[in-house]
């Protein structure tokens, strides 16, 4: 039997790892060995979305994360690497754009093993950001670019991919296939609306991690003031990233929001579903904001889901205060209706097809 190798590290993987990891089993035509890297590494970050999702268990957990760019992209390499040799797999699946992306794509392309890179030709167009760099030089590196839009798509063929020989395709966003199946689970599984006792649509779920907004005192304070504001008249829950939590403390800030330890992923869609609105800097929440139906207020100067702004289901705000206000409020009013399919259906059956051809099973 062919065998494939996944490398998950972050929490948005386990969850497109869940989908795709499911239909191989259900499909039994090839084997697939998962490699956690450890890049989120506490029970809240990592293990409960294997026990919640019915992932397998990886068979190997690299335990690597704390560490700077580079010391964690080598020592993934080096692990990975040890890991390629002993199970010699036909092929590499990596997810979106984080250091265990990066670190999986070379050491596969090295070894000359074929790559599939799920969540490909999406673009920031900011170099200073670490996961545009990870997410660039996988795309050139790999043999199956599987993209989620239109504008995935198109951001390849200006970049001249199509004519590099590489296979191409456009499936769809494949967490959209995470909250359609697990959606009905998390009713059944989470309590989480009972436990903090919150009114349905009366609440706003908030998340902060990114680098640029955490390691900038100017940046996080003016995030947490524009969320303290808020909170006046509708709660503020955050689930709080350790980066996050150790920067609220170094700099000294403190919030009367309602701040609560990472969640699973049946908390969070439970929390999404309820919720009045969104406010994050995650990519994967925006339009897990976008599937459940709820406006969505950006913390960051761009978006690589430019079609949720496009059309109007979403609004970039940067880390300023006044403009995070304005952009809540605006969406308090909003009648916009949620009747656009941007992101494909079927996503992980059509992924996995693309899969089977390239590693011809």
């Amino acid at each position: 039997m062919k065998k494939i190798v996944t490398i998950l590290g972050a929490r948005p993987q386990f969850v497109k790892g869940a989908v795709l990891s499911r239909i191989i089993v259900e499909h039994n035509d090839f084997q697939e060995i998962i490699v956690h890297t450890g890049q989120h590494y506490d029970v809240n970050m990592s293990a409960v979305f294997f026990d919640e999702m019915k992932i397998p268990k990886p068979k190997y957990n690299l335990n690597i994360n704390g560490l700077n760019h580079g010391a964690m992209t080598g020592q993934m390499m080096e692990k990975i690497e040890e890991v390629l040799y002993k199970e010699q797999p036909d092929a590499v699946i990596v997810y979106g754009d984080t250091n265990s992306t990066l670190a999986g794509a070379l050491t596969a392309k090295k070894m000359n093993i074929k790559i599939v890179h799920i969540e490909a030709g999406l673009r920031s167009f900011n170099m200073e950001m670490p996961e545009e760099v990870n997410r660039i030089v996988t795309d050139r590196i790999a043999d199956l670019l599987s993209c989620p839009t239109n504008s995935s798509l198109k951001n390849l063929k200006i970049e001249g991919f199509d004519s590099l020989p590489i296979k191409i395709e456009k499936h769809g966003d494949i967490m959209k296939d995470a909250v359609e199946f697990y959606s009905k689970l998390s009713e059944e599984k989470s309590t989480i609306i009972n436990r903090l006792k919150l009114a349905e649509n009366n609440f706003v779920l908030a998340t902060i991690h990114r680098q640029e907004n955490t390691d900038s005192k100017k940046s996080l304070e003016s995030i947490f003031k524009a969320l303290e504001e808020i909170n006046k008249n509708t709660p503020v829950i955050l689930p709080l990233h350790p980066r996050t939590a150790l920067k609220l403390k170094e700099f000294e800030i403190e919030s009367k929001i309602t701040l609560i330890e990472p969640i699973g992923y049946f908390d969070m869609l439970e929390l999404l579903k309820k919720c009045t609105m969104v406010i994050t800097d995650s990519g994967g929440l925006q339009k897990e904001a976008f599937f459940n139906k709820k406006h969505c207020v950006i913390a960051r100067t761009e978006t690589e889901w430019v079609e949720l702004v496009d059309n109007d289901y979403a609004l970039i705000t940067g880390f300023e205060k006044k403009k995070i206000i304005e952009a809540f409020n605006y969406f308090l009013t909003s009648t916009k209706l949620f009747d656009k399919e941007l992101y494909g259906v079927n996503v992980g059956e059509k992924i996995y097809t693309s899969i089977k051809k390239l590693i011809q099973v």
